[in-house]
């Protein structure tokens, strides 16, 4: 008897589940590449490379490479700085590339003078020892100075290091967050408004709850102790710890009268790291994503849920002190 086929979820829940998968934005100016699949070849700071040169999963290894970018100061000023990257694994050329970012690194350490070639492929051998993004200056009328990874095939050198996943774990937290949708107070309702039928969502969640229970997704106690769902069971946003309605996942973002934009693409709910991203840590994880709102997420940035809600009571305190009523 052959298996029945799962049903597709909604468009744009599709969408967004697949766009977690994916880095965010970068503009042409910058080094990193624009949105594209976490596993890509990784920028690593030589500052960080010792404590971060494994990646999490795929037996410690970037499922793509990495690229170890060099401040030529340190590169070309400081004693047997070749011998120290060589006793670490690192190569110019190879693996690492040296990175101008300001005008006294190009004017002091030139690499057009000193006849070093830009860097022109993500893997090794990387084509070349540099890669430069120097923005302009007014007050002398310096221009952008932009080598390397540059042109619309080759855009951006990689991906920022603490925005990694394995293949693998990308998918193990697509469908955790497909499972949290589920646990929306009203996701049935909302996906059966989306064109689905009663049988085809029952099965759609039926086959993520296995997937999830033989992955080792769905513990409840892990998702509530990390501010993901509440006693209830039901998703919450992480900040506010209001119950999610899924129709929030579907409808776009309600705008200012007065500064409405056409072509809105941002969601009321969107991706929620709970341990914020940041260089030496892969938070991109199971247990560590959940769903919030976006008026939320902006709150939050990237100083993390705690250290923003000391900022908030620290705000409503001193409101209170003066008398300010609510």
């Amino acid at each position: 008897m052959s298996k029945k086929r799962i049903p597709s979820l909604p468009q744009l829940l599709k969408s967004k589940i697949y766009k977690t998968g994916q880095t965010r934005g970068a503009d042409d100016d910058v080094i990193f590449q624009n949105r594209v699949n976490r596993n890509s070849t990784v920028l690593i700071p030589y500052d960080f490379y010792i404590s971060i040169n494994e990646a999490l999963g795929n037996k410690g290894k970037f499922e793509n490479g990495f690229i170890v970018l060099i401040n030529p100061l340190e590169y070309f000023s400081k004693e047997n700085f070749e011998n120290e990257m060589l006793s670490k694994g690192l190569k110019l050329g190879k693996n690492a590339l040296l990175f101008y970012e300001t005008r006294h690194q190009w004017n002091d350490y030139n690499p057009i003078s000193r006849k070093l070639k830009p860097a022109t492929k993500r893997t090794q051998p990387l084509g070349g020892s540099f890669v430069a993004r120097v923005p302009s200056t007014t007050s002398s009328g310096d221009k952008k100075i932009s080598y390397g990874f540059n042109i619309s095939k080759l855009k951006g050198a990689g991906i920022r290091v603490y925005e990694y996943a394995s293949k693998e774990v990308m998918k193990d937290c697509q469908n955790q967050l497909e499972y949290l949708f589920w646990l929306c107070i009203d996701s049935k309702q909302v996906a059966l408004e989306a064109g689905m039928t009663l049988e085809s969502i029952e099965l759609r969640k039926s086959h993520i709850e296995g997937i999830c229970k033989d992955r080792k997704l769905a513990n409840h106690f892990l998702l509530k102790e990390n501010r993901i769902i509440d006693n209830d069971g039901n998703t919450v946003c992480p900040l506010c710890l209001e119950k999610l309605k899924g129709i929030g996942f579907l409808s776009r973002l309600a705008q200012a009268e007065g500064r409405i934009v056409p072509d809105l693409t941002v969601t009321e709910i969107n991706l929620f790291h709970i341990k914020e991203l940041r260089t030496g840590f892969f938070n991109h994880k199971p247990y560590n994503l959940g769903w919030g709102h976006h008026h939320c997420n902006v709150v939050c940035k990237d100083s993390g849920i705690i250290d923003t809600l000391k900022w908030m009571k620290v705000i409503v305190d001193k409101n209170l002190k003066e008398g300010i009523k609510f």
